[in-house]
C-alpha cells in the first residue's frame, strides 16, 4: 500500500458489513445503499490497500486471511470512531467539575443535589486531579475549582466565594487550644505547601518573619505529618470540612486576608452548563 493511500471509513463499514451480513446483497440493504455501490465500495478498499480482502463464490462471500485480519482492525477503528463521535455529541450530557484538595468544602453536598433537582439532564461529576488547573489543562474536566487565579490566557473564570484561611495543626499543639491565631503565632514553624495548586506561600509574611517552608504535593500526606506535630499548615476553609481528622485542630487565621475561589472553564469552548454552574455556586456562596 502506498504511504500516502487514503482508507476511508465508509470502505471499512462496507467491507464489515459484507463479513456480518454474509452478501453483498443483505449488506446493501444493512447499509441503505445498492448493491452496486458495495462491490465499488470494497473494489476501490482493495485497490487502496493492493490486497484481495474477500472471496466470492456462487454461494457464499468470505474473508480472505489477509481479510480477517483487515476486518479485525477495521472493527477496532470503526469502534474507536464511533465513541468519539459519541464523547462529542453527548458530552453535554455530563459536567466534570475538577477540583485539587477539597472541592467546594461544606458547599459540596447541597451543590451536588441541587444540581440534581434542577438539572437531571446533565449528570454532573467532580473529579479531584491535583494540578495547577484542577484538571482543566489536562481534560479531565470541563470546569475547575480553583483557589488563584489563572495566568494562562486560554482560560477563563469567575469568582464564586471568598474563604476563610486556616491554621492546621496537630490536635495535641498549643496553638490548637485557641480559638484562633495570627500569621506571627506560624512564623517560627515549619509550613507544610504544596506549590503546584496551594494558596499559601512564604509571601503571605512579612520578610524578616517568613516561616520555612517544605513541600508535598497530596493533601493525605499533608494531613498525615501536620498530625504528627512534625509540621503545620495553612489553607482554604474548605479543606476543614472537606477533611476532618481526629488528630488535626483546625483553627482562623484572623490576619490573614480571605481566599476567592474561582470557577475556571476553556476561554474558546466553554461548557454549555458553564454560566448556571457559576450561578449556583454564587448563590451558595453567598447565602451559605
Amino acid at each position: 500500500m502506498d504511504a500516502g493511500t487514503d482508507v476511508e471509513l465508509r470502505q471499512l463499514r462496507c467491507l464489515v458489513a459484507i463479513v456480518d451480513e454474509g452478501s453483498f446483497t443483505d449488506a446493501a440493504i444493512a447499509l441503505g445503499v445498492s448493491q452496486a455501490a458495495v462491490s465499488r465500495t470494497l473494489a476501490s478498499l482493495e485497490r487502496a490497500l493492493g490486497v484481495r480482502l474477500l472471496r466470492r463464490t456462487s454461494r457464499e462471500v468470505a474473508p480472505t486471511g489477509t481479510g480477517l485480519r483487515v476486518v479485525g482492525h477495521a472493527r477496532r477503528v470503526l469502534a474507536e470512531v464511533d465513541g468519539l463521535v459519541r464523547e462529542a455529541t453527548s458530552g453535554h450530557a455530563h459536567l466534570r467539575i475538577g477540583y485539587a484538595w477539597s472541592a467546594l468544602g461544606r458547599h459540596t453536598p447541597a451543590f451536588q443535589r441541587r444540581w440534581a433537582q434542577a438539572h437531571p439532564e446533565t449528570e454532573l461529576h467532580l473529579v479531584r486531579v491535583n494540578s495547577a488547573t484542577a484538571g482543566l489543562a489536562e481534560g479531565a474536566c470541563d470546569l475547575a475549582v480553583v483557589r488563584r487565579p489563572l495566568d494562562e490566557r486560554r482560560f477563563d473564570s469567575a469568582i464564586v466565594g471568598l474563604e476563610r484561611r486556616l491554621c492546621a495543626v496537630a490536635a495535641d499543639d498549643p496553638l490548637a487550644r485557641r480559638r484562633s491565631v495570627r500569621l506571627a503565632d506560624l512564623s517560627g514553624r515549619t509550613l507544610l505547601v504544596d506549590r503546584r495548586t496551594g494558596t499559601t506561600t512564604a509571601e503571605l509574611w512579612p520578610p524578616d518573619s517568613r516561616p520555612a517552608t517544605e513541600e508535598t504535593h497530596d493533601v493525605e500526606d499533608w494531613l498525615t505529618v501536620i498530625s504528627a506535630g512534625r509540621r503545620v499548615g495553612m489553607t482554604a476553609e474548605s479543606t476543614a470540612n472537606q477533611y476532618p481528622r481526629p488528630g488535626i485542630a483546625y483553627r482562623p487565621v484572623r490576619d490573614a486576608e480571605p481566599i476567592a475561589v474561582r470557577l475556571a472553564w476553556w476561554r474558546d469552548d466553554p461548557h454549555p452548563a458553564t454560566h448556571t454552574a457559576v450561578e449556583l455556586l454564587t448563590a451558595l456562596y453567598r447565602n451559605g
